[in-house]
């Protein structure tokens, strides 16, 4: 069975469905890293929002209404 790293402490993990946390070697290593991204440590980036919830307006028209 292969194994990987898990992607907190970087112990090998054995990815078969007998590993109950995988990608995580164990239960607490899962913990940190939700905590991580409720801590926002960790993002997946995108584009700005700003803070009142409206996206930046861009450079491009709008399409014209139709009636």
């Amino acid at each position: 069975m292969p194994t990987f790293p898990c992607p907190t402490c970087q112990r090998p993990v054995e990815w078969s469905a007998a590993a109950k946390w995988r990608p995580f070697c164990s239960e607490r290593c899962r913990l940190i890293d939700l905590g991580a991204w409720m801590a926002e440590k960790h993002a997946i980036p995108g584009d700005e929002i700003s803070p009142d919830g409206v996206q930046p307006s861009t450079d491009e028209p709008d399409d014209p209404p139709r009636h």
